[in-house]
């Protein structure tokens, strides 16, 4: 019978481990979210249309690595719950302009701290220099034939 910490020819499996510590730090960023009613993701997103004022859903699930098609069901529930809008490019109407509201704005402002807490204790836990090194090592990581997609800190 398989227990939780049995040692097995797949813990030397690098999507395996990369797949368990990126559920590990979402639940943990989304434990920090919770009180928001936000996830890692759903904050990402706003954090993106609040930087960026504006962007189209394959921009933001590009920019994001979000699946095209999960990207738009997200943008679509913030719409609803009335953080976002989408309206048509002036420049080319068949192309939709996601931006946050007002509503959108201070929800993202409501949970920019506990984003930054996040950030400080995962540091705090892992060590200042060591996510630092790992966030420069993620981003050097080579897949196939081209480098990961990511932008700096």
């Amino acid at each position: 019978m398989l227990s939780a910490n049995q040692p097995l020819g797949i813990d030397q499996c690098n999507c395996s481990a990369m797949r368990k510590a990126s559920r590990q730090i979402t639940r943990f960023y989304d434990a920090h979210l919770e009180s928001v009613g936000l996830r890692i993701t759903q904050f990402l997103t706003l954090a993106a249309l609040d930087e960026a004022d504006g962007a189209t859903v394959n921009a933001l699930a590009e920019r994001l690595d979000i699946e095209r098609t999960a990207m738009g069901k997200m943008v679509g529930f913030l719409e609803r719950d009335g953080f976002v809008t989408i309206k048509p490019s002036p420049a080319d109407g068949r192309v939709r302009i996601i931006e946050l509201t007002d509503e959108g704005r201070r929800l993202h402002e409501r949970a920019a701290p506990l984003w930054r807490d996040a950030q400080q204790e995962f540091e705090r836990l892992n060590g200042r220099t060591n996510v630092a090194t790992l966030r420069q090592s993620l981003r050097e990581i080579v897949v196939g034939d081209l480098p990961a997609v990511s932008s700096g800190d």
